[in-house]
């Protein structure tokens, strides 16, 4: 007669006698230092999870012939990292032109530069370029107007470029006859033209959506244009892999320029070394019903993919030292005597409706707010949908100037402030470039996450990449820098660019922590960053980057 065993008992006698079937590990780390696991030291990963983490004598049960180890030689094993704000599409790519100017020369300057810029490119298509800002070449002193100087070297050839921060445009005057735009012409919504203020006439400076509309006229003409834009992806995704990153919250998905279908073509060809969550851009001039019916055919929560598309980027605001940046008090200074305290892309009211419309298609929305009048707004505009039920993730990206009232708001309302440190300047809360536009009490305002954090919301960190620089590293260590400002510990840095930043995206579930279950998403770096001086966490090499178990970058030996 048989016997019938407590299902307990059944399963230690399988143990005992090596017939309970073991999941195998396809890869075992060993010899390794891991954060948040301080006595273990070996990851076994299995179909791209995480299987077990422990010693690496109870990691052997996972192992057989078919198992790969690999031994890192005591190197530091950090969960990938997730970079919530990206422009990786673009960033390293040529297809925006490779006419580059200086940031820091002025408009006579820039001359030699537009004219080697004029005698390597062809006169019949669109010229593209990038690198200028604006308070160089906008001086009272200039004998001409951008406009005039562009126009003697490029007088037929339509030319756009782009201010380093992407919040204005160069153009000339073929670029503009394209364009339709005129001295008389209205300026679209959340854009301004500029006009000379002396004769009226206008000066080449297109700020904001007035200068998207431009750029996004030349994308649509360059030659190759699908090729062009498939291999800058691919050279971001490269860099991006060689500095630890496994996740990157895109910074927007111009989904006009046909970026979506690149994205779609790199997933189809098993080239992406990133997971991405694509934020398609809410374009401010055209209608909602225009754009809805695309974002319903885009809209992706599967995670099993390594493309999500269930986040939408939208712009409250400009730029402070554009003067677009909406503000609570007026500026001091600006381009733009007419909207003293900024303007919006997308106002409170319609922002409302939007995010109530997204929320029921299953987008959440990650806001671009620079100034306290957007934070402020794009509060009000999520409160809505917060006080309606949604439980979706949302976001404010920039968060560079928050009036103290609205600082514990973002606990309240749960939502997420995502800041960017990289730049010397901020760590060292030197703000003098936006004294003139401020004043010094709102300029020693600007930039605060700690004050954030202090009260319990989400906060991650950034790189804007490339507008500051991509290295996680150095954000992690600037947030250290700015002292009162700045994030408290080590610790603390590590989760904004790690497990924070899955929850801004809506993916702690599966990726953020080393933890079983969760896709094997790892940063290996030399050394343990958590018992490294501040100086000296940025100058850590990363020897490999592992996505869902795959090694998609080692150093080079």
């Amino acid at each position: 007669m048989s016997r019938i065993y407590p299902l307990a008992i059944m399963a230690s006698l399988l143990i005992s006698n090596n017939l309970l079937a073991v999941d195998y590990a396809d890869t075992i780390l060993t010899n390794a230092n891991i954060y948040g696991h301080k006595y273990a030291n070996s990851i076994a990963i299995r179909n791209g999870d995480t299987l077990f983490v422990g010693k690496t004598q109870k990691a052997e049960r996972y192992r057989n012939q078919d198992t790969q180890v690999i031994n890192l030689e005591q190197a530091y094993v950090m969960p990938g990292f997730i970079d919530n704000h990206n422009h990786i599409f673009e960033a390293a790519s040529e297809a925006g032109g490779n006419c580059e100017l200086d940031a820091y020369k002025s408009l006579e300057e820039q001359i030699p530069l537009l004219v080697a810029c004029s005698e390597n490119t062809h006169s019949d298509t669109w010229l593209m370029g990038y690198g200028f800002s604006l308070d160089a070449i906008l001086n009272e002193d200039n004998s001409y107007t951008p406009l005039e100087v562009i126009d003697s070297i490029f007088p037929k050839q339509p030319v756009v470029l782009m201010e380093q921060t992407s919040h204005s445009m160069w153009v000339n005057s073929a670029a503009l006859k394209l364009a339709n735009i005129t001295k008389s012409s209205p300026a679209p919504q959340g854009g301004k033209i500029l006009k000379d203020e002396v004769t009226g006439e206008l000066n080449g400076i297109l700020l904001d959506n007035a200068g998207d509309i431009i750029m996004e006229m030349a994308w649509n003409n360059l030659d190759n244009q699908f090729s062009q834009s498939y291999q800058g992806l691919i050279n971001g995704l490269e860099e991006a892999a060689a500095r630890g990153i496994t996740t990157i919250g895109d910074g927007r998905l111009y989904w006009k320029r046909g970026w979506y279908q690149v994205w779609q073509q790199a997933e189809k060809n098993n080239d992406l070394t990133a997971r991405v969550s694509l934020r398609p851009w809410i374009y401010p001039a055209n209608s909602m019903a225009s754009q809805l019916s695309y974002l319903k055919k885009m809209q992706s929560d599967d995670k099993s993919r390594l493309l999500l598309v269930n986040q939408v980027k939208l712009y409250s605001d400009g730029i402070i030292v554009n003067g677009t940046a909406k503000i609570l008090a007026p500026y001091l200074n600006t381009y733009l005597q007419d909207k003293p305290y900024g303007i919006n892309y997308i106002p409170e009211k319609q922002m409302k409706t939007w995010l109530d419309t997204l929320d029921k298609m299953g987008y959440s929305a990650h806001i671009h707010a620079i100034g306290d009048g957007a934070v402020r707004e794009s509060l009000n505009a999520i409160e809505l949908v917060r006080n309606q039920g949604s439980k979706k993730p949302y976001t404010l990206t920039h968060v560079e100037l928050v009036d103290a009232k609205d600082t514990p708001r973002f606990a309240k309302l749960d939502i997420t402030a995502d800041f960017q440190v990289a730049s010397d300047y901020i760590a060292l809360h030197d703000h003098q470039w936006a004294e003139a536009f401020l004043g010094t009490k709102r300029t020693h305002a600007l930039m605060n996450p700690r004050a954030i954090f202090d009260t319990g919301a989400n906060v991650t960190l950034s790189s804007d990449w490339n507008v500051h620089e991509l290295n996680p590293l150095i954000s992690i260590t600037n947030s250290l820098k700015m002292g009162s400002r700045g994030l408290p510990d080590i610790h603390t840095a590590i989760d904004a660019y790690t497990i924070n930043a899955a929850k801004s995206l809506g993916i702690s579930d599966i990726t953020g922590s080393i933890t079983v279950g969760k896709s094997a998403d790892f940063a290996i770096l030399e050394q343990d960053i958590t018992r490294l001086p501040i100086d000296k966490i940025a100058d850590t090499a990363l020897l490999m980057t592992i996505l869902q178990g795959k090694i998609v970058f080692e150093v080079e030996e």
